[in-house]
């Protein structure tokens, strides 16, 4: 008989205290067990998500000592400016130079944050961006989180370098993936951030994967957000990313959804303060029998905010992939600025492509517009390059590039959209 996850209590509590969380943690976890069973899934329009196997926890992952695998092809520890590498809840490299430790900067592991300033996460921890009580997802998280990272930049705190994370599954282990990043700019700060999660192994079946990344960016804060997401094909994924703008704060997104199992990618900014921008970009490719919902959501809550989503993808063979784009202006934000553009290619007859845009507006003296497509490889792109000489498998590739090439320019660092570029060809190329 299939567990309810409340049974789970007291391994989430001795995990807990095998990390020597604080107590208010331990109380989180508790708390949030007790509410998952009640509360419902989110909505994601045009998606039926409810049989995957999102709540499959190992629990003797929970008590297990993880270990490290020496196959991890993407690790590069020349790097010079902040990184922080984990495998399951272990951390395998981390570096932060002296100068950013004496300006405050932290950038550690989750647990040490919680046990070295358990006060400040304690502040920001789920309190800000995500309530736990919001949906099922959530909950389950908030109850079964077992790794991620802190990053504070402190006021006035300029980074010139990128920060960088990387978060490795072990394929080859059934325990559940449940990362939780926690990033808080204080005002007038200035940094990019790039994060991967990738799978490493031969994938173990059914395993869940539930990702949250809390983004908090204070008056003023500039904050350019990268990540890329190649999970494996026999995980399914519930990936949340929500950034908490205050006045004049900026966040530019910038995420290639490139994993290999079922997914769902839920995207959110709360445009809070007055003049908060949020630029939200998206490349997303489905292939074989994929299916990936991508819910990106925009909420202008303040006058003269920007919000803006560009989502582009790729589906092959028998794949789906659905993009909802919701732009939503509420009463008192005049002023404010909601624009959205969705566009699917189509690679296959098979495939199922859905762009589906919603516009929520409550108030006058506003901007606010959509765009959206579904449709396959334009014949007279490739005609045109096949009759210059090219094969057609060479060709399609071109258009294909070109197709996503509008969302890959956004991405604020060289190295990042090169990387991403590598990413989406092997994918089209498996």
């Amino acid at each position: 008989m299939k567990k309810n996850l409340i049974d789970y209590l007291d391994a989430v509590n001795a995990f807990s205290i095998a990390k020597k969380e604080p107590e208010w943690m331990y109380n989180l976890r508790q708390a949030a067990l007790k509410k998952v069973d009640a509360l419902d899934l989110r909505r994601i329009e045009r998606v039926r998500y409810d049989h995957w196997p999102l709540f499959n926890i190992d629990e003797k992952s929970l008590a297990r000592q993880q270990e490290i695998t020496n196959n991890l092809s993407t690790l590069d520890n020349k790097k010079e400016g902040p990184v922080l590498v984990q495998q399951g809840d272990k951390v395998i490299f981390e570096q932060l130079p002296q100068d950013l430790v004496d300006k405050g900067v932290i950038f550690t592991d989750i647990f040490t944050a919680m046990q070295q300033y358990p006060e400040l996460v304690k502040k920001y921890y789920m309190t800000k961006a995500v309530s736990v009580e919001e949906d099922k997802i959530t909950a389950a998280h908030a109850a079964f989180m077992n790794g991620g990272l802190f990053l504070y930049v402190p006021k006035n705190v300029v980074i010139p370098q990128p920060i960088e994370a990387v978060f490795y599954h072990n394929s080859d282990l059934p325990s559940h993936f449940f990362k939780h990043v926690l990033i808080v700019a204080e005002e007038n700060s200035e940094f990019s951030y790039l994060e991967r999660f990738i799978s490493e192994g031969s994938s173990a079946k059914n395993v869940s994967a539930n990702v949250m990344v809390e983004v908090i960016a204070k008056d003023e804060a500039k904050i350019k957000f990268a990540g890329i997401d190649q999970l494996g094909e026999n995980l399914s994924c519930y990936i949340k990313r929500r950034g908490y703008l205050l006045r004049n704060a900026s966040i530019d997104w910038a995420i290639g959804v490139m994993n290999e199992g079922d997914v769902i990618g839920d995207f959110d900014s709360e445009l809070e303060g007055e003049g908060s921008h949020a630029e939200t970009n998206v490349v997303a490719i489905s292939a074989l029998n994929q299916k990936q919902a991508i819910d990106t959501r925009v909420t202008n809550k303040a006058s003269h905010s920007i919000g803006h989503i560009l989502q582009h993808g790729v589906i092959r063979d028998r794949a789906t992939l659905t993009f909802n784009g919701i732009g939503q202006i509420l009463k008192g934000a005049k002023g404010a600025d909601a624009q959205q553009e969705s566009r699917v290619l189509m690679l296959s007859s098979k495939a199922r492509g859905d762009a589906n845009p919603i516009l929520l507006i409550d108030e006058n003296e506003v901007t606010a517009g959509h765009a959206a497509s579904v449709g396959r490889v334009d014949p007279e792109q490739m005609y045109y390059l096949m009759s210059r000489g090219l094969p057609k498998k060479e060709a399609e590739r071109l258009v294909i590039r070109g197709f996503l090439s509008t969302v890959l320019s956004f991405i604020p660092i060289k190295e990042v959209e090169e990387e991403l570029v590598n990413v989406i060809e092997r994918k089209l190329q498996a």
